[in-house]
């Protein structure tokens, strides 16, 4: 294997193939400068790109909020997903902003361009729904709390970086460094995010047709890519990167577990024939449960009717966990105070400012969702205490 390396652009020799890595910013016009450049001169038989058929999607289609069926994301509890989603492309569109650059334009420009040549454009990204359910259930409690902590915070961030630091960016060293310390604090985070999707893209720019390849990859992704991309994956080892990992069975048992001991206390309870001490555990759940949750969507500023129903529905969902307070809140939410098309326009925009995510019909359908299940959570765990207090 011969490799020729040139600042953030990598030539590799494998065989008789020809592998030209380009390793961009999604948020800078350098980048987007640089891959037209490449592909033009390079004139490949493959572009291959860091995107998946859904975010190429959204990238060539600007306006594909306007046809999402958002009582089917409740249904279907892709709520968390599409929150996760919404909340990683706000960081990148708040930084962005300052560029004046769109998150991933880079990516489209090398798309469009090879397309524009007539060049087969390949998608070689894992799809993101995938990476980002393989990072949750692979990861420990507490590093779920980190992560969530981490996606809460950027919405706080009000980082600025112009074009001068989104090249030391890109610059290997500082992003070995910076990948460095993420393994350290998120090592199992970091494995999912980075390292497998580094093995699936350079199997699939291996499998790429032509003598000639060019793949435009997010420069986190250049040094592993070019590592691994003289190994020969199997099937088999692709495969198992695309499986969504199976609940852990303390985390299958554990929705059913409080109910169960929340039921034995109140049978307990009924069997000693303590009407007044019955009458206080109900109260306690009740209003732990139904407070708490009513309080969550109250901060989302959820319409009066989806407080209401996070009171009524926190205590009897919290005993059922095969449906969740945030899906009534959100289903409620979603039909008094629906999206109007101007909101399913202005999504992308209004997400790069926090005060957007509130003002936005659609994005506070989502927060309804978030803070009214995190008070019947919290709800639960106060109620729990109060009961075995109780009897």
């Amino acid at each position: 294997m011969n490799t020729a390396e040139h600042n953030d652009i990598k030539r590799v020799t494998i065989a008789d193939q020809e592998y030209l890595l380009v390793g961009t910013a999604h948020i800078s016009q350098d980048s987007i400068d640089t891959v037209k450049e490449v592909i033009a001169t390079e004139a490949p038989d493959t572009v291959c790109v860091e995107l998946d058929e859904q975010r190429h999607r959204a990238l060539r289609n600007p306006r594909h909020w306007e046809s999402l069926n958002l009582i089917q994301v409740l249904k279907q509890g892709q709520a968390p997903f599409l929150l996760a989603n919404l909340t990683l492309a706000s960081f990148q569109k708040r930084m962005g902003l300052q560029t004046g650059v769109k998150p991933g334009a880079e990516l489209a420009a090398a798309a469009e361009a090879a397309e524009e040549l007539g060049i087969k454009v390949e998608l070689v990204d894992r799809e993101i729904r995938t990476t980002l359910l393989r990072a949750w259930r692979k990861a420990g409690f507490w590093k779920k709390m980190t992560l969530l902590a981490t996606l809460l915070a950027s919405l706080f961030d009000s980082q600025k970086m112009d074009e001068e630091e989104l090249a030391k960016l890109r610059e290997t060293d500082t992003l070995s460094a910076m990948l460095d310390e993420m393994s350290e604090v998120l090592p199992t985070v970091k494995t999912i995010l980075v390292d497998e999707r580094d093995s699936y893209m350079a199997h699939h720019i291996r499998q790429a047709p032509g003598k000639k390849i060019v793949a435009i990859v997010g420069a986190a992704h250049l040094p592993g890519i070019v590592k691994k991309l003289e190994r020969t994956f199997t099937n088999e080892e692709i495969a198992e990167l695309s499986v969504v990992p199976e609940k852990t069975q303390l985390s299958k048992a554990l929705p059913w577990l409080i109910p169960a001991i929340v039921f034995g206390l109140f049978i307990a309870g009924f069997i000693a024939g303590d009407t007044e001490q019955l009458t206080n555990a109900a109260v306690a759940w009740v209003l732990a449960n139904g407070l708490l949750s009513a309080l969550g969507a109250l901060l989302a500023l959820g319409h009066p009717l989806t407080i209401l129903a996070a009171f009524v529905a926190a205590p009897i969902t919290s005993l059922n966990p095969t449906i969740g307070a945030g899906f009534v809140t959100g289903l409620v939410q979603a039909f008094v105070a629906s999206p109007q098309v101007r909101d399913m326009e202005k999504v992308a925009e209004d997400i790069s400012k926090l005060s957007g995510w509130w003002r936005n019909r659609l994005t506070r359908v989502l927060l309804v969702f978030l803070f009214s299940s995190f008070g019947s959570a919290i709800g639960t765990m106060v109620a729990f205490g109060w009961l075995k207090d109780l009897f």
